[in-house]
């Protein structure tokens, strides 16, 4: 926390105190909306947590989840200027988590959920929407607006279309479900103003998701809505059998060689697992994949959320928006597919360092929300 004035005289302290500090608090009461003006709700971000799904580590509680959330707010500052806070719930009642941030919102200019386990999270952020301010899960939506734009780039490249993609996804979580509404356009009010690819087939643990299960969620039963139109079934490799990319959000060596020679010519590999990759990029390229992107920074194409939540937050809160339109998350993804004007196989996506990503995705999600 760092004071934007300094308090030195009896002066300063009757300005920033009493009997000053009344003046804006009128000033609010009477248009709520100047509190985006006098206060730091416009540059404040909460971030959100109950411990239940940190990284890789699962179920760790709030305690262990702070160091995350302390890292987030740390990037939050460092790409976008955005005092961020990190809030660990000791609680992971859906019930309590939804009032708790409904009940500290008037601070906060957003709410940016963190590491909640699927499907909690989904109805959480769901039933959130309505409370004034941004709130975005970042494990789900961050996520899939980065693949977005490394696939942009990555189809680009290989001289495929985007409308002829056929996208296995192997992971039906948090980040696995929203990739698959991204890419397919579910929610987006115009249709017109996003691209679909032809088909995506999801798969977990037990395989494909397909109508014949009877083992599926609530919001694994809503996929089905709109993947596997053909209603498939077997495991993950035969899922991607022909398939021109597979994206993996799941867990570590899980493809061969041999698996990735059963896909599409010059197919599209986002391995995203943490530490290690669903399988490793020489592993892919000797089975003929064309480009390689994992979740791992001494790799190339590491596909970060650090390069979307940073700058969709700034132009979010620059444009004092209510919530996060599917039409400012694919304004986010063709922002960091733009960045890389000449994509190569090893650059399909902007550096994770890049500083001046945020604020190309800032721009464009501002422009998106005031529309």
């Amino acid at each position: 926390m760092t004071p934007k004035m300094d308090v030195r005289s009896k002066e300063d302290l009757s300005l920033v105190y009493s009997p000053g500090v009344a003046e804006p608090c009128r000033a609010i009461a009477a248009d709520p909306e100047k509190v985006y003006d006098y206060t730091i709700k416009s540059n404040t971000v909460a971030i959100v947590s109950d411990g239940s799904a940190v990284l890789g580590l699962g179920n760790i509680g709030p305690h262990a989840a702070i160091p995350v959330m302390e890292g987030k707010a740390m990037l939050f500052k460092r790409f976008a200027n955005i005092d961020a806070f990190p809030i660990c719930l000791d609680t992971q009642d859906t019930e309590k988590i939804i009032e708790t941030v409904k009940l500290i919102a008037p601070v906060f200019g957003g709410i940016n959920l963190e590491d909640i386990s699927a499907p909690r999270s989904f109805e959480i952020e769901q039933r959130l929407q309505d409370i004034g301010i941004p709130v975005f899960h970042d494990d789900q939506h961050g996520t899939a607006i980065v693949v977005l734009a490394g696939l942009i780039n990555a189809a680009k490249l290989v001289g495929k279309s985007l409308f002829d993609l056929k996208v296995v996804i192997n992971g039906a979580g948090a980040a696995g479900v929203a990739i698959a509404k991204l890419l397919k356009c579910v929610d987006h009010q115009n249709s017109s103003e996003c691209i679909a690819v032809r088909e995506v087939i999801m798969c977990d643990s037990k395989g494909i998701l397909h109508n014949g299960r009877d083992n599926l969620n609530s919001s694994k039963q809503e996929v089905l809505t709109f993947t596997n139109p053909n209603n498939r079934t077997g495991s993950v490799k035969d899922a991607i059998v022909d398939a021109d990319v597979f994206i993996g959000v799941s867990v570590g060596n899980l493809l061969t060689t041999a698996d990735i020679k059963t896909m599409a010519k010059d197919s599209i590999i986002f391995a995203l697992a943490n530490p290690d990759p669903e399988i490793m990029p020489e592993d892919a390229y000797k089975g003929g994949a064309a480009i390689v992107g994992t979740g791992r920074s001494d790799l190339p194409n590491q596909v970060n959320n650090v390069l979307g939540f940073p700058g969709i937050f700034r132009g979010a809160l620059d444009a004092q928006a209510k919530r996060i339109t599917p039409a400012m998350k694919l304004a986010a993804a063709y922002a960091i597919a733009d960045f890389i004007p000449h994509p190569t196989r090893e650059s399909i996506i902007p550096a994770s360092l890049q500083e001046q990503v945020a604020w190309k995705v800032a721009d464009a999600v501002k422009e998106a929300a005031l529309k």
